[in-house]
């Protein structure tokens, strides 16, 4: 099965219905070379027809949660089906206003990613053959999403942009420099020691500060760090704490532990 590397980035999994998610790897599977056919044929191929990741088959119910999961009741305690009812009317609304009809099968969700753009589908003398486009059309193109869906989806994509970015300069800074609470350095330099293009490595600086992990100074007086020039020397001043308490942290035993 093959996923879509911008399924996650783009955010629909915090818009669609759950089903959205396996239907995108069978679209993503589809759409690889050698395979002609319809999506049925497809999952009849791969799982004999039926797959319970997306409901049974293509004609399955979408729901907005699991019914075979424990509910959280801490975090929705409203219940399953006061929270799986909320979803359902704040995803009509969204689409009633688009101009979009309410899918309520898989099958009816494959249709609209082949009218939103996130799927096409063309008749060739040797079959149906499907494709995806390199980066998905995003959720706020599309649908009008509410400002607090808008803010989340935002910070997720931030997120997935700069993680990789500030991985590797915190890398350099504690393996190479042993958590130095502060050092003068400059775009180009750390380029030079951490092998990063001098743009991520403003995004990676640009994050630590949004997040209170650091503070960037020119002299005396705060620097906007996506507009430092390479040149220009400044102070990176690290708030460890705060960050080794806030940072989720991953460490792999190694084969002798």
């Amino acid at each position: 099965m093959a996923m879509h590397n911008d399924w996650f980035v783009s955010g629909w999994e915090y818009v669609l219905p759950r089903q959205a998610l396996a239907l995108t790897m069978l679209m993503g599977t589809a759409s690889q070379p050698g395979f002609t056919g319809s999506l049925d044929d497809l999952l009849q191929e791969i799982f004999g027809g039926r797959w319970d990741m997306i409901g049974g088959d293509l004609d399955g119910a979408l729901t907005f949660t699991w019914h075979g999961e424990e509910w959280d009741y801490e975090e929705a305690p409203e219940g399953r089906e006061a929270c799986e009812a909320d979803r359902w009317e704040k995803f009509r609304a969204m689409l009633t206003a688009a101009g979009f009809p309410l899918p309520t099968t898989v099958r009816d969700l494959a249709e609209l990613y082949l009218t939103w753009g996130l799927a096409a589908r063309k008749e060739t003398p040797e079959g149906t053959r499907w494709s995806m486009p390199a980066a998905l059309p995003l959720p706020g193109d599309l649908l009008p999403l509410d400002t607090e869906l808008t803010q989340r989806l935002d910070k997720i994509r931030w997120i997935m942009r700069t993680g990789p970015l500030v991985n590797t300069l915190i890398d350099h800074l504690v393996d190479d420099l042993g958590e130095p609470p502060e050092i003068l350095t400059s775009l180009d330099r750390l380029a030079d020691a951490t092998g990063q293009d001098v743009n991520d490595l403003r995004l990676a600086l640009a994050e630590l500060v949004q997040s209170d992990d650091a503070e960037i100074l020119r002299g005396q007086e705060p620097a906007d760090a996506e507009r430092l020039e390479t040149h220009h020397r400044f102070r990176l001043i690290m708030d460890w704490d705060h960050f080794h308490e806030t940072r989720i942290e991953l460490s792999l035993a190694s084969d002798d532990a």
